[in-house]
């Protein structure tokens, strides 16, 4: 089960990845209809106004859809044949093939209109809560989680004013993430030379709004670091959110970089595999604020006990 759960966190972030790998090639219409690749065919054919290689970019995509959406099946089925059975998991481990599902619907709208940018960025972001659904798969899977009954509430590890902070903090994420989509669809890289691009707001302008929640974001990582030590968190908090820290300046660094250089392709790609990794470093860190409480057994009735009732 934790090891069908860690292949689901790999293989969402991953199915992102290769959509960013078919964006910056332009190979979004190398298979120009949904859900078969061209009409008649559900596999690349020769065409003289598509490249072989824009086929078999998407094509290839594609198949990584299906394989993912078998893996993320697996993963349902070892949570259902869990004994006892553990609703949480079972629950958690559903979302992941109905999201892959989900996100193959939202990839052919995107091929029927067009590469349009307000399709284009819906199916990105359907990834990011995936991601972190299947974080939270891994910890409902761990020895720690298994180990007590099942439905076990969790209970805080740290002040609910933490986990308020961490709360917020993954708030900007997503809003940092959300401009980002909107800094790609006024980009270059539309997936195909045709695309139209947004034009509404100007790119440095939602570059710069971009940069601005990232600097929000490290500011409240830096005071989430100094309540971490205030409150004497667990070691795991402070491991993974000095994890977090790393990533999240990685990132920034990456996309300042991609940014000078005109955005090259290669750039994009990892930019991409980067919002997935610091989304799943943020959900490991909000999972180590919470552990199973199970609740205590009932103290066994003993004559003193009884006598001291009756009294």
């Amino acid at each position: 089960m934790r090891g069908l759960a860690m292949a689901a966190v790999f293989g969402q972030a991953g199915i992102a990845v290769t959509g960013a790998v078919v964006r910056v090639t332009g190979s979004g219409l190398g298979c120009p209809t949904w859900p078969q690749c061209f009409p008649g065919s559900l596999v690349p054919v020769p065409h003289p106004e598509i490249a072989v290689l824009h086929q078999w970019v998407e094509f290839g995509n594609r198949l990584l859809g299906i394989a993912l959406v078998i893996v993320t099946g697996a993963c349902l089925l070892a949570a259902l044949n869990v004994r006892p059975r553990r609703r949480r998991l079972v629950l958690l481990a559903a979302t992941m093939p109905l999201g892959v599902i989900a996100q193959a619907v939202i990839g052919g709208v995107t091929v029927l209109a067009g590469l349009a940018w307000y399709t284009v960025a819906p199916h990105f972001l359907v990834t990011i809560p995936l991601v972190w659904l299947a974080v939270l798969l891994v910890r409902e899977s761990s020895p720690a989680a298994m180990a007590v009954p099942p439905d076990t509430p969790w209970r805080p590890v740290v002040p609910s004013a933490l986990r308020g902070l961490l709360a917020v903090t993954t708030v900007v994420l997503g809003a940092l993430l959300l401009a980002g989509t909107l800094v790609t669809a006024a980009g270059p890289h539309g997936g195909d030379a045709a695309t139209p691009r947004l034009a509404a707001i100007p790119l440095p302008m939602l570059a710069t709004a971009h940069a601005h929640l990232l600097f929000a974001f490290l500011g409240l990582l830096v005071g989430a670091g100094f309540a971490v030590h205030a409150v004497g968190a667990p070691r795991a908090v402070l491991l993974r959110l000095r994890v977090l820290v790393v990533v999240a300046l990685a990132q920034g660094a990456l996309g300042g970089t991609q940014y000078a250089l005109g955005v090259p392709e290669l750039l994009v790609a990892l930019h991409v595999l980067g919002a997935a990794v610091i989304t799943a470093a943020m959900a490991w860190l909000w999972a180590a604020t919470a552990e199973p409480a199970p609740t205590p057994d009932p103290v066994p009735d003993t004559p003193a006990r009884a006598l001291a009732g009756t009294a």
